[in-house]
């Protein structure tokens, strides 16, 4: 498994950025059908621990089922690199991608596009961490170096830590550092701090002298993945969204079984991952799996939510991610289930909508 890049990138940032307006929409964000009802759709997906069910969904069938039930045609898009499927759904290209609620926020929804948050899929619940040499604990990280992908949930995560422990930012110095390099730089006798993801962190982790010292795990939500989808399409093509939550939601119900049905399918996954079995379902514990609709539509309904969201945009907004055109964390709407927003209510661009995990929830898909 090539590891998830979970960061927004500087360069793909800037390019958004040089469009952006703050609430003004970039040149061909949306496809010039988006707001016409029609039935063909792109959706585009990476691989990750927590986005493989797609894979396997449409391996076996299961995205052609429920496609054909609605009477349209679901073709989802393996793109190799992150980043770059957040980029091509921000630029039309895509009519939804899987992406972290950050990547949502800071990259469609802070270029203009209006993104509805469709379903809740899971959190990293371990799956980034930060590693030390010569320490035992986060209050030894002060003053040192961290080697991490600069503005990614790797610099979110540091801050989390670092605040956790009563320290900030400053009290460090961040090293923008690529994914790929992060293993070796770690290595290197001069390097003696980092923050990554798996299977980079597991890596780093097994070192000799490495501690790691802080976790995903401890800020349960707060690194969410979630199913995006244009807020316009959606509202003209609502069989989209009843579609895609039955694919997941049965998918779901395959991959939770215990059975030879449920490792089957995780070992599927594993292939396409391009890992084992053994290595996949270690990775699957440091994911926690929003697996039931019910489960999903709790915490979309939870005031945590607005309480972590409101997290991931102040450190957002702090680090340039919302764009030149931003004056205050307010420059971009959020909008919760219950009416509930953060932000300037007449500028939503990020939705959590629940609707349609409701829909699985009640059996009315």
């Amino acid at each position: 498994m090539r590891g998830r890049p979970w960061l927004t990138s500087i360069g793909a940032v800037a390019v958004l950025l040089s469009l952006n307006a703050c609430g003004s929409k970039p040149a061909g964000s949306a496809n010039a059908d988006a707001g016409t009802a029609r039935t063909e759709f792109k959706i585009g997906w990476s691989i990750y621990t927590g986005w493989m069910p797609w894979a396997y969904a449409q391996q076996t069938g299961i995205v052609k089922k429920w496609a054909d039930k609605y009477g349209i045609d679901i073709r989802l898009v393996q793109v190799n690199d992150y980043v770059e499927s957040v980029n091509q759904y921000a630029a039309g290209k895509l009519d939804g991608v899987v992406a972290t609620t950050m990547d949502a926020l800071t990259i469609p929804a802070a270029g203009g596009k209006d993104t509805t948050v469709l379903l809740i899929g899971d959190y990293s619940n371990g799956n980034d961490g930060v590693v030390l040499k010569n320490g035992r604990t986060m209050a030894d990280i002060k003053g040192r170096s961290v080697k991490l992908v600069e503005l990614s949930v790797s610099h979110f995560l540091l801050a989390r830590g670092l605040e956790q422990s009563g320290m900030t930012l400053a009290d460090v110095k961040t090293v923008n550092t690529g994914d790929a390099d992060i293993v070796g730089a770690f290595a290197s006798p001069g390097v003696n701090a980092v923050a990554t993801w798996n299977p980079q962190l597991a890596t780093i982790r097994a070192e000799p002298g490495a501690t790691q010292v802080f976790d995903s795990s401890k800020i349960p939500n707060e690194i969410l993945d979630t199913m995006n989808v244009s807020t316009e399409t959606l509202k003209a093509n609502p069989n989209l969204g009843k579609a895609l939550a039955g694919i997941w939601y049965e998918t779901m119900a395959i991959i939770a079984r215990d059975d030879s049905a449920g490792k089957a399918a995780r070992a599927a996954m594993a292939k396409a991952a391009g890992t084992t079995p053994a290595s996949f379902d270690d990775q699957l514990k440091t994911t926690h799996l929003y697996a039931t609709a019910k489960d999903a539509v709790a915490y979309a309904e939870n005031p945590d939510l607005i309480t972590v969201t409101d997290r991931v945009r102040r450190f957002s907004f702090a680090h340039g991610l919302f764009g030149p055109g931003a004056k205050s964390v307010d420059a971009i709407g959020i909008s919760f289930a219950g009416g509930k927003a953060l932000g300037d209510q007449k500028n939503v661009k990020l939705r959590f909508d629940p609707s349609y995990m409701k829909m699985a929830a009640d059996g009315k898909l």
